[in-house]
């Protein structure tokens, strides 16, 4: 189960808005009929609630069956929204290859344009977005299998035929950004949006090889140093580094499941000043991220050198 491990304590996009409702609840257990008849429930009370209704289109369009459903509940969803988070949500990704996507893209894209100001490189940052959502695809069923292996210490079936997916769209992504890079160069903050940024440091930590990593480790680091990228990603990566070669990682961002099966942070180097290291590159102290990302108690007292 490494590759849910990893998923685990890399996951960007977050699977929904984060509110509690029952549409959210049997949408984490996998019943997708019954999220919907909630989130439409939801709906006919309450049309003004966004969140709500954005889950309902992307619960239709996890179906792969549904896009028109999807589409009429998306848009929306979207009429108040100024941001680019939906270009870059894997659970739409079965939308992206309708002819309807490229009209949301240019919606959003002009929306936030017009509140945040004209991006720099506008077409980049697009072609960016459509690299996350790939990058984040089958995540929604990678956790499944991830709820499936804590409650019955092993990975079901469908586990394996998936995680090859994934590491198959891994493998194109990263070429098909190796040739972004080549034609616009090193995307930042101030050229496509901190959101669209990020694309590059998602491929690089989802690769196979840590000889990627190692490669743009350097880059992926004065980006963060420079607050031109960002620095949760380059200490995910660098942990990652280090805890593939048997090392101790720095941060705390790479977490293992335990022998009771429940999700814990690899070791950790002098542990009692990762808040320390940690506070330099701007990242929270470490008891409060693993709290909020695994349910994790950190009561290492830490120290200020």
């Amino acid at each position: 189960m490494k590759k849910i491990i990893y998923l685990a304590s890399i996951l960007f996009i977050s699977i929904v808005y984060g509110q509690k409702s029952e549409g959210n609840t049997f949408r984490r257990n996998g019943d997708l009929d019954s999220a919907i008849k909630a989130y439409k429930k939801e709906f006919i009370s309450n049309p003004s609630n966004s969140k709500n209704t954005y889950n309902l289109a992307c619960a239709f369009a996890l179906t792969y069956i549904q896009n028109d459903s999807a589409f009429h509940y998306l848009n929306i969803a979207l009429k108040n929204d100024y941001s680019l988070w939906t270009l870059a949500d894997n659970d739409l990704i079965s939308l992206t290859n309708d002819v309807r996507w490229k009209d949301v893209e240019v919606q959003q894209l002009n929306k936030y344009q017009e509140k945040n100001g004209l991006l720099k490189q506008s077409e980049y940052a697009i072609q960016l977005l459509r690299l996350i959502i790939k990058d984040q695809a089958l995540d929604y069923q990678m956790d499944l299998a991830k709820a499936y292996f804590m409650k019955n210490g092993k990975a079901p079936h469908w586990y394996y035929p998936i995680a090859q997916m994934k590491q198959d769209i891994a493998s194109d992504n990263f070429n098909t950004m190796d040739s972004l890079i080549t034609q616009y160069g090193w995307p930042t903050y101030s050229t496509v949006g901190k959101l669209a940024a990020d694309a590059p440091l998602l491929i690089i930590n989802h690769h196979e090889s840590d000889d990627i990593r190692i490669k743009y480790l350097n880059q992926i680091k004065n980006a963060c140093m420079s607050q031109e990228g960002s620095c949760m990603e380059y200490a995910k990566i660098q942990d990652r580094i280090l805890v593939n070669s048997n090392q101790a990682q720095i941060y705390g961002m790479q977490f293992r499941y335990n022998e009771k099966r429940v999700l814990e942070p690899f070791p950790i180097e002098n542990p009692e000043f990762v808040d320390h290291r940690r506070s330099k590159i701007g990242l929270e102290p470490l008891k409060d991220y693993l709290k909020r990302k695994i349910n994790y108690v950190w009561n290492i007292v830490q120290k200020e050198k």
